[in-house]
């Protein structure tokens, strides 16, 4: 008979060596600080040894206790892997997914059915947010982002890096055709309440001073600005890779795409308590798979 230590307090152990704080392991547990004090000091009489030491005013892992909470956190994934394996195997596991709705439109979505085809048995549903710095609440199993921020809450893995070049219809160029980044004088000019400083960056890159004669159009969210922007209405800033598949489509042309902003990645965010699934991590990779591709083709 196995003589296996409390369970519910090697959890509270791993989150605390992980997050390096009592404090923080009680926020991601939902816990008081004392009830994860006492946790640990269970299993700290358990094992007959001593798992922190106070450093300052906190307690820090000790590097036996660190390698410990490794080997636990191994132990949970390969748990909640033979759990799902048991499981009913015509179940769909469904992954929450939280992101910008600009990028699920333009990025995302058009993806997913090669994701379904590697696993048949995951379902993505998909919400949406109107602007990067919408908090992040709960109510999902991984959200997309924009960095570089602080996450202390999430496991951050970038997939994907952006960059801005100017982008039009191909009616709008048939119209008015550019021949250098010059010829915008007179053009009419789309932006974005919520990316303000899309033109002026850019202008910067193409060492163009302000442009007179411009008009300029702005809508409240980025998504509209596009679709005006293919509605051959005017000239807009748009991020590739995003917009790879609507360049491939002819649905825009980027008339100078040697001329770039660069523009913080995407990072795929995952709540350290969220169940660590095969179905979740196989998403993360995909994602991480999928950024590589659309950079190669770039």
């Amino acid at each position: 008979m196995r003589r296996l230590p409390p369970l519910h307090a090697l959890r509270v152990f791993e989150v605390a060596a992980r997050t390096g704080s009592y404090a923080a392991a009680g926020r991601e547990l939902g816990l008081t600080h004392g009830a994860v004090s006492r946790q640990i000091a269970a299993l700290e009489s358990w094992l007959g040894q001593r798992l922190f030491v106070r450093v300052g005013r906190r307690m820090a892992a000790t590097p036996a206790a660190r390698a410990f909470a490794a080997e636990i956190s191994l132990t949970f994934d390969r748990l909640t892997a033979a759990a799902e394996a048991c499981g009913r195997p015509e179940t769909t596991r469904v992954i929450r997914v939280n992101a910008p709705s600009t990028f699920a439109m333009r990025w995302l979505i058009p993806r997913l059915d090669r994701f379904r085809a590697e696993r048949p048995d995951t379902e993505i549903t998909v919400a949406t947010v109107t602007t990067l710095n919408d908090e992040l609440r709960g109510g999902f199993d991984l959200a997309i982002r924009r960095g570089p921020e602080p996450w202390p809450q999430h496991r951050a893995v970038p997939f994907l890096e952006e960059t801005d070049t100017l982008v039009a219809s191909q009616s709008l160029l048939a119209r008015a055709p550019l021949a250098s980044p010059e010829d915008l004088a007179g053009r009419v000019l789309l932006a974005t309440e919520t990316r303000p400083n899309d033109w002026t960056e850019w202008m910067r890159a193409a060492g163009l001073p302000q442009i007179r004669g411009t008009r300029r159009q702005v809508f409240d969210h980025f998504f509209v600005t596009l679709q005006a922007v293919e509605d051959g209405l005017g000239f807009g800033i748009g991020p590739f890779p995003v917009l790879d598949i609507a360049l491939t489509d002819g649905r825009l042309v980027a008339p100078f795409p040697q001329i770039g902003v660069a523009r913080p990645g995407y990072f795929a965010l995952t709540p350290y308590d969220a169940d660590k699934t095969p179905s979740l991590k196989a998403f993360v990779n995909w994602l991480v798979e999928e950024g590589k591709s659309a950079t190669v083709r770039r």
